[in-house]
């Protein structure tokens, strides 16, 4: 495992230009910063000598000006150059995140929270970015400052004064090390405070329609009231501890100058010493504020880095559910077979899938019925490779699926899982979203083909309707088949229908259907798998296969099904019966 140096320092070579800039400009500051005191010094000295005049005073007070503004417009142009560098630092995190993650399978899901996944990419990866950028830059200066300071103090000014004005430091450095440990531990207490807030806030968005349902509304605000308080606590501790830096530059800083003047004072009674010297020894204390505040910062925002750096870390280098080390990029239209495929769940004792062995020619429909339970969504995953079969293979077109690149792989694959999930924008968009560049047309015949297209039409702003978040303004209906016309203008290889049809009448399952036979009968080479418990789905399926503990139990044609007389008999019976009462 990297540390959080070992990540900044590869950084910083990787942007080496934009911080030798900076740190050049910072050089020049702190010259500058350092020669006002021994300028204000001179220019006391000579006024208690009577040796400036008057126009040679203006013009040191000109140049003193000339200094500040190049002070100023230095910070400036250093801030914008070292920021520009460090926020590439966040932005790259932020997509190796966000490319890990949706590459993970859903294992990894199943382990993390969604609101601990977004606190990583905001919070953590945001005080990771400081520690790159302002804590670099501000331990440079601070240091630099310090270095020219103490130099300047001791071979510019009097060695003697400078050593009693520095005795009180190594107090300081104790100080400042006992403290930085408490803000580590401090700030990785924040930061998962913070997670667990967030993550409480998105659970109880997503699931706003429940909580009213079940008035639990209260209860949930006062478990978010509950988290938000251990929030705040956590990070008023970490800002407590921040906050004591401030209490031990300042005792040391004041013991320190009482020491300067007593000393100094001494020296100056004993003519060893000038009152400009003593003036310019007491301005270069002052300007040793800057480097002991900077002294704390840094670290302060070190050891934040260093605690989200923690969190991060694991989340880039978790392992992926599913390798992608397939050197095929195209899929070409051909028979899917499954030979003894095998898959049992990690929790789980009992194997989801055994000994599946099963064959689909191009252009076949593949029907997959069973309980619940049975296997007929993990057998789905298995094919989209989203699971690795533990024993058996699959192979597409006389290749094994991990010979695929995924993207290959799933660019040949329309999915319409169980819940359906439509993205917060219009019906339009979501109907387009794998093929963004469709015409309107193009969409109206998806939508035609999944039976929406007439509903889209009664809504107010038609096919621009927004859907809200997870299609919330649309019946589970609407959106099952809004889903469905998205896989229908994707027009890949292979369709997969994972209960799509559980949310709509039978009137309406049975002119997708027909739509879906009539794609078929356009596009011979197309396949599709339908997995359903409602077996009117799969009637017209060149072949069914009843799934039963993992396992099949039957194979045939609907006909052939009805003859062997056993589950999908008698199911088959149960369903129609069903259907009849529901007619009277």
């Amino acid at each position: 495992m990297s540390t959080l140096s070992a990540l900044i320092g590869g950084f910083v070579r990787q942007h080496s230009r934009a911080y030798a800039i900076s740190g050049l400009m910072l050089a020049g500051v702190a010259t500058l910063t350092v020669w006002v005191p021994r300028k204000v010094g001179s220019m006391i000295d000579g006024l208690a000598a009577h040796t400036l005049s008057g126009s040679a005073l203006l013009m040191e007070i000109g140049g003193l000006l000339l200094i500040g503004l190049s002070i100023y417009f230095l910070r400036v142009a250093w801030r914008q150059i070292l920021y520009g560098a460090a926020y590439k630092l966040g932005v790259s995190l932020r997509t190796r995140l966000y490319a890990r993650m949706s590459l993970q399978g859903a294992g990894f899901y199943q382990r993390q929270r969604t609101g601990d996944l977004m606190a990583l990419a905001t919070n953590d990866i945001d005080a990771i970015e400081m520690a790159a950028g302002e804590a670099m830059l501000a331990g440079f200066d601070g240091a630099l400052t310090l270095v020219l300071v103490l130099g300047v103090m001791l071979l510019g000014v009097d060695w003697r004064l400078a050593c009693v004005a520095l005795l009180p430091f190594p107090l300081m450095g104790w100080a400042f090390w006992y403290i930085s440990g408490h803000i580590h531990t401090a700030s990785t207490d924040s930061l998962k405070r913070f997670s667990d807030l967030n993550d409480h806030v998105q659970e109880t968005l997503s699931g706003v329609r429940t909580l009213r349902a079940l008035g639990l509304e209260q209860r949930s605000a006062e478990q978010f009231g509950e988290l938000a308080r251990h929030a705040s606590d956590a990070s008023l501790r970490a800002q407590v501890w921040e906050a004591a830096y401030e209490p031990a530059v300042g005792l040391t800083l004041t013991a320190a100058s009482a020491l300067t003047i007593g000393v100094g004072g001494y020296l100056v009674w004993q003519n060893q010493l000038t009152i400009g010297s003593l003036t310019a020894f007491t301005m270069y204390l002052g300007q040793l504020i800057w480097p002991m505040f900077a002294a704390g910062w840094v670290l302060s925002l070190i050891e934040r880095g260093r605690a989200a750096w923690a969190r991060l870390q694991p989340m880039l280098d978790a392992p992926l559910a599913i390798d992608d080390h397939g050197s095929l990029t195209k899929v070409e239209p051909g028979a899917l077979t499954l030979s003894g495929v095998g898959y049992a769940y990690p929790e789980q004792s009992t194997p989801a899938l055994g000994g599946i062995t099963l064959a689909l020619k191009p252009g076949q429909t593949l029907g997959l019925v069973g309980p619940t339970g049975s296997g007929k969504s993990t057998l789905l995953r298995v094919l989209m490779r989203q699971l690795t079969p533990q024993s058996g293979n699959v192979r597409w077109s006389g290749h094994a699926l991990d010979q695929y690149r995924l993207h290959a792989l799933r660019a040949a694959i329309s999915w319409v899982p169980q819940e359906s999930f439509l993205f917060s924008s219009s019906i339009a968009d979501n109907i387009a979203l794998a093929r963004p560049g469709a015409t309107r047309a193009q969409v109206e015949h998806a939508a035609n083909l999944a039976a929406i297209h007439d509903d889209i039409l009664n809504f107010p702003n038609g096919y621009e309707t927004e859907v809200g978040e997870k299609g919330i303004t649309l019946s589970g209906g609407q959106r099952q088949r809004v889903a469905i016309a998205r896989a229908l203008l994707a027009d890949n290889d292979l369709l997969l229908l994972d209960d799509a049809l559980s949310a709509v009448d039978t009137g309406t399952e049975t002119r997708i259907l027909e739509h879906l036979e009539e794609l078929r009968r356009a596009r011979p080479g197309r396949s599709a798998v339908i997995a359903s418990h409602r077996l009117s789905a799969v009637v017209n399926a060149d072949l069914i296969v009843v799934l039963r503990d993992g396992r099949i139990s039957e194979t045939g044609s609907h006909e052939q099904l009805l003859e062997q007389d056993g589950w999908y008999a008698s199911q088959w019976r149960y369903q129609q019966l069903e259907a009849s009462l529901d007619a009277l």
